[in-house]
């Protein structure tokens, strides 16, 4: 009997269905956090190498994740979502070798950069199949009616895992040594591969499977509105602290906790409005919040008024994946959702990716408040786009709707 056939059970008993296969989307994005903050000290610091240099060999991960989302996509849909996460976290696990290996050669800065170089890429190929895998694995468990719950509590995963990952290196790499940290990434790729064994499968949808190009195509307006609501996001994540010091406030780090406090919190209470008011509902509701956040940070004359709008961002920002992706993934046949879920997620690589450098020019010529700005005009440019599509949903009651 399929997910989607079975009884009705409790929300309770729905999540604790999720919670075991997010929970190696956890363990992945943990693999990625550990790292992330003392890479660049050591291939600056230790190897000898430039900022720029440190920053693009932290980055190129992200373009092995931009880069195989058509592959996870196919993954899931062909292989199924268990196998597709099982080689997520060999991926992850490989890049824990490769890293010890890296630094373990650090006498020659050549060879411990490109390991480290290829590290990244292959962490990059194993997030993606992860993060794809397990959602498909969660709604394969659970039912498509359930598919925002499974695509809020995997963003809260990935999250958590970012922002316990990030301080849990740095103390790693200051108690025991840089070696330490592939130690600790081969030990949870090797635990989520053993987790993963015991739980089962489920079935490989058979059907339709339309070309991956024609899934990009049919969910390009969702994909867009994800990129320009990501924008706020992206400039916070970059931007704040910087924002704090030319305004010489204190506490730029609260910002970024109460940000993702409101974030998580947002998810853990709201995820059901989705499945109540339909996603192009909540995504305006979603994008207005977010506008509104980033425009108090905008005009923010003193720090408490800054707080309230990373809050009210992180608030805002917490539903945009979901809503919208329900509604993306509802518009292709069950057997191509894998790929429409990895196409969607497309937009989100490529947003963060971008607004670094946008945001950085334009914080160059008009300041760093201007960031903001710029990003809540992208989130206005989101309650309008998303106004459109659940119009033209409304007009046509017959087309693909979110399962």
């Amino acid at each position: 009997m399929s997910a989607d056939s079975a009884t009705p059970r409790s929300e309770f008993a729905t999540t604790l269905q999720i919670i075991p296969v997010v929970f190696f989307t956890f363990l992945c994005y943990l693999t990625i956090g550990i790292p992330l903050a003392v890479l660049p000290g050591y291939v600056h610091d230790d190897l000898g190498y430039s900022a720029v240099i440190a920053g693009l060999a932290i980055s190129v991960q992200y373009f092995a994740t931009l880069a195989s989302r058509p592959l996870a996509g196919r993954s899931a849909d062909t292989l199924g979502p268990k196998k597709t996460v099982t080689i997520g976290l060999i991926g992850c696990g490989v890049s824990g070798v490769l890293l010890l290996v890296a630094v373990l050669l650090g006498r020659w800065p050549t060879l411990s950069l490109s390991l480290l170089v290829l590290s990244r890429l292959v962490l990059g190929f194993g997030e993606s199949l992860c993060g794809t895998g397990a959602i498909l694995w969660g709604i394969g468990r659970v039912g498509t009616t359930n598919n925002a719950r499974v695509i809020s509590w995997n963003g809260i995963a990935t999250y958590g895992a970012l922002a316990i990952g990030a301080p849990l290196g740095v103390a790693i790499a200051h108690s025991v040594g840089f070696f330490a940290l592939g130690v600790v990434v081969i030990v949870l790729a090797a635990l989520g591969f053993y987790l993963a064994r015991p739980i089962a499968a489920v079935p490989v949808v058979h059907g339709e499977r339309m070309s991956y190009r024609s899934v990009f195509t049919r969910v390009l307006p969702h994909g867009i509105g994800l990129a320009l609501g990501s924008a706020g996001f992206g400039s916070i994540a970059t931007f704040i602290t910087l924002f704090y010091a030319a305004n010489h406030w204190p506490n730029a780090a609260l910002s970024l906790t109460v940000f993702g406090t409101l974030f998580i919190g947002a998810r853990l209470l709201f995820a059901n409005t989705i499945k109540t008011y339909g996603g192009f509902r909540v995504a305006i509701a979603s994008f207005s919040f977010e506008c509104v956040g980033l425009l108090l940070l905008w005009l923010a004359p003193e720090p408490h008024v800054a707080l309230a709008g990373a809050a009210l961002t992180g608030f805002g920002f917490a539903l945009v994946f979901p809503a919208l992706g329900v509604e993306a993934v509802g518009l292709v046949p069950p057997a191509s959702r894998g790929a429409a879920l990895s196409a969607y997620s497309v937009f989100l690589d490529l947003s963060l990716g971008i607004t670094g450098p946008l945001a950085g020019y334009v914080a160059g010529e008009f300041g760093y408040g201007s960031v903001f700005l710029f990003a809540a005009v992208a989130a206005a440019a989101a309650v309008a786009l998303s106004t459109m599509l659940y119009l033209r949903n409304a007009r046509t009651p017959n087309a693909p709707a979110a399962a």
